[in-house]
């Protein structure tokens, strides 16, 4: 499996303004500029973007790892938060809650971090970064 996206930027970094587009369609040149990465202005940036992307992989993750076990889940929410510190991003953590029912909480989040080893966009990150989790049985 392959998928693309491109981004193209015009002008300097502050006052300059970009847009990212995906073959699927998802990203149809949605903007981004300085503000909306550094100063908290509506719409996206780059960061948010690994973070959506590394909550969504790691659910699908869980999701299936815990159906590998025998423990289908009704539900799986996971919420990333990824930290960028004087221009390096250094940390992620997720913190996911899920509906599964016949699981105790200890094992819920000892089966969420055997799935976080599991799921490509946390073992693409893991060499740059350190990866925390939090698990909720909901």
């Amino acid at each position: 499996m392959e998928r693309s996206a491109s981004a193209t930027w015009k002008g300097d970094l502050k006052g300059g303004t970009g847009r990212m587009d995906a073959t699927s369609g998802v990203l149809n040149a949605t903007p981004y500029t300085f503000a909306t990465r550094f100063e908290n202005a509506k719409g996206t940036n780059p960061e948010e973007l690994i973070a959506a992307a590394h909550a969504a992989c790691y659910s699908m993750a869980f999701a299936n790892y815990l159906s590998q076990q025998g423990h289908v889940p009704e539900s799986i929410e996971t919420q990333a938060t990824i930290s960028l510190e004087n221009g390096t991003i250094n940390r992620m953590h997720l913190r996911t809650r899920g509906r599964v029912s016949g699981l105790g909480a200890a094992d819920f989040r000892r089966l969420a971090d055997e799935a976080e080893k599991k799921c490509p966009v946390s073992n693409l990150l893991r060499s740059g970064l350190a990866i925390t989790l939090e698990a909720e049985l909901a």
